[in-house]
């Protein structure tokens, strides 16, 4: 996937927890299509940079331009952007109670989608990571490779510009994470889609990503 324009600006990022400064002037350009990692020690402010594009901590001052708009401003529809950013977890996040197929089609049936539309998108999500034939499955009767995969099919569901990794691998085996990298390629190169992960792992850092910033004491450095 060739880079083109600009789809995330951050300028000057700000985010305080009370008197903790955690978030300390952050300047970040990344591209469509791009795959940025973002790594650093333990505290440094990684997860909450990632939480704060798609709105889960609202920055205390600084801009996030997302297409062109500053979704950090006061009168933006959190939920519209929300939903072209599709987040997974290192800890998969899956209901239990329900089964795979269910699982992914959650959103969409939040979304409002027909039974029909959402059949034919979740059939071809589970196509596209190998797991048709558990669609009827539980979470529980899956690897943690396999229920990672359904979260990724989960995240990709409403077809978002934007994947957010927090730790996505860090719970998995080597052979499995390198199972995950090469989906997360895939949808990439495939879909065009931009990629944003946190990992503390220098393998997947070689392995997926176009770029990668170090964050230290809530600063890229």
């Amino acid at each position: 996937m060739s880079v083109t324009k600009e789809l995330i600006v951050v300028k000057d990022l700000h985010k305080n927890f009370g008197d903790l400064e955690v978030l300390k002037g952050i300047d970040q350009t990344i591209h469509q299509g791009e795959v940025v990692s973002i790594i650093g020690p333990s505290g440094s402010g990684k997860s909450t940079f990632l939480r704060c594009l798609n709105l889960l901590e609202k920055p205390s001052s600084g801009q996030i331009i997302f297409e062109g708009i500053d979704i950090a401003a006061e009168n933006v529809d959190i939920d519209t952007h929300r939903k072209k950013i599709g987040m997974i977890f290192q800890h998969f996040n899956l209901y239990n109670s329900r089964t795979i197929y269910d699982n992914i089609a959650f959103p969409l049936k939040h979304l409002g989608w027909s039974k029909d539309k959402i059949q034919k998108r979740v059939l071809e999500l589970l196509e596209l990571i190998d797991l048709v034939e558990r669609k009827d499955s539980y979470p529980s009767q899956l690897s943690g490779g396999q229920k990672q995969r359904v979260a990724i099919a989960r995240a990709l569901a409403n077809n978002p510009k934007v994947l957010l990794c927090d730790e996505a691998t860090s719970a998995l085996d080597p052979q499995t994470t390198q199972s995950i990298l090469q989906l997360i390629k895939k949808v990439n190169k495939e879909f065009g889609l931009t990629v944003i992960l946190i990992t503390h792992e220098m393998a997947v850092v070689k392995e997926v990503c176009d770029k990668v910033a170090v964050m230290e004491d809530g600063r890229v450095v």
